[in-house]
């Protein structure tokens, strides 16, 4: 397989977000409301986790499906790496001093490290389950739909792929993270709610969609079509 001058940038991106975006999940923001649906209460995760269903369009459109398999793949165990080192940190008792200056106690400074950074298996589940399943999924639907339409339509592909992938990342992770805690409606508000925004980030972003990939294609001197690939998420090859 070629090698490509901007893919290792690419692939940066798009860890660096996933892993940035499981990290601020924690604080949910209010983000005004809409008609019909009202208050808009989302992990500020949202900022930022979109931009990885960006570069992962942008990595299908220009690599093709393999490459983003690669990718999508780097980012799992990047995080998985992520979650153990805070987990194991957390682990090593607290020196004395620790944050003195703003804690009452080493104890105190604990319980905030975990309260931020910690991680229920639970939300670990939901997470990595959502991400795998709704990366493959958005990967999968551009692939096949630059195919059916001839290399036309970018922003019909993006779209049609996010709506199809961030539907299964946002039913997913809160199906599995919050089921049997929250109401069954307000599950579904949630879900809804956290996947209308998600895809409205990624249509107001096309235009930058647009450039980026244009920029890639003519620097790379490449513009893949899956016609004849195994879609398998565990391919090796």
């Amino acid at each position: 397989m070629r090698s490509y001058r901007f893919l290792p940038f690419v692939t940066s991106i798009f860890v660096t977000c996933l892993i940035v975006s499981n990290i601020i999940a924690v604080k949910i923001a209010s983000f005004g409301s809409l008609p019909l649906i009202g208050p808009l209460f989302l992990p500020v995760a949202v900022i930022v986790f979109p931009i990885s269903y960006i570069f992962g369009d942008v990595l299908t459109e220009v690599y093709g499906y393999a490459r983003a398999r690669q990718v999508i793949w780097i980012g799992f165990g990047c995080n998985l790496l992520a979650v153990a080192a805070i987990w194991a940190g957390g682990l090593l008792p607290g020196a004395p001093f620790w944050n003195a200056g703003v804690y009452e106690s080493p104890h105190a400074a604990q319980a905030a490290y975990e309260a931020i950074l910690g991680f229920t298996p639970r939300l670990l589940a939901a997470s990595f389950t959502a991400y795998l399943a709704g990366e493959f999924l958005n990967s999968y639907v551009l692939a096949k739909l630059k195919v059916a339409t001839a290399g036309k339509w970018l922003w019909l592909r993006t779209i049609s792929s996010t709506l199809v992938g961030q539907l299964a990342d946002s039913g997913l992770f809160i199906a599995i993270a919050f089921a049997g805690v929250v109401p069954l409606s307000a599950l579904g508000r949630l879900i809804v709610t956290q996947w209308l925004f998600k895809c409205a980030y990624e249509a107001a972003a096309t235009p930058l969609t647009y450039v980026v990939v244009g920029f890639l294609k003519r620097w790379e001197k490449e513009d893949h079509y899956d016609r004849d690939t195994n879609f398998n998420p565990l391919a090796i090859r």
